[in-house]
């Protein structure tokens, strides 16, 4: 049996409790997704995969449904320490190559850096696979030029979550790419 995705929607969340599991519920609640057994994938975007929002994406799924997903989770229990999970997505021009997810999942990296890593991640992969020349050396900021403007790469982003320690409390942030038939 084979199965590729045909549509993707990102979602995020955080959640806090006394025992670990119980965190990662909370933020998968948050994220809108605790009704699925979630199953986590590599880092591919298929061709001619549509992007659709979180409330038409949640509209199909099931209690209780296997679920694909590329996951970046991350927790912990010190006070204030600053936990992320990024998910990066670099999309191809020609949407019938595949793109690339990436995950990233940092302790100490605010957001925006948690977030940026990621998705110069993926768009790295890409541009690899696309033989798009770069220096790697360079930061993102130039890189991110470099890759817009062979016209190979249309899109990068990222979804972030990112959330700091409580006292007594476990805290758990999960971004994900849901995959879907």
């Amino acid at each position: 049996m084979s199965f590729v995705p045909t549509k993707v929607f990102f979602t995020k969340g955080t959640g806090r409790h006394k025992e670990y599991l119980e965190s990662f519920e909370l933020a998968l609640r948050d994220a809108k997704i605790e009704q699925c057994n979630i199953v986590t994938v590599s880092s591919i975007l298929p061709p001619y995969c549509e992007r659709i929002d979180i409330e038409q994406g949640l509209k199909m799924l099931s209690p209780g449904q296997i679920t694909f997903a590329v996951l970046a989770r991350n927790s912990t229990n010190e006070n204030n320490r600053l936990v992320s999970a990024s998910v990066g997505v670099a999309i191809p021009a020609d949407e019938s190559q595949y793109g690339y997810l990436s995950e990233h999942h940092p302790h100490g990296e605010t957001a925006e850096h948690s977030g940026e890593y990621a998705e110069d991640l993926a768009a790295t992969m890409l541009a690899t696979t696309l033989g798009i020349e770069f220096d790697s050396n360079k930061d993102w900021d130039e890189r991110e030029g470099i890759y817009k403007m062979s016209g190979k790469i249309i899109k990068s982003f990222n979804i972030t979550e990112s959330a700091e320690g409580e006292s007594g409390l476990w805290t758990t942030v999960v971004s994900c790419a849901v995959l879907l038939p």
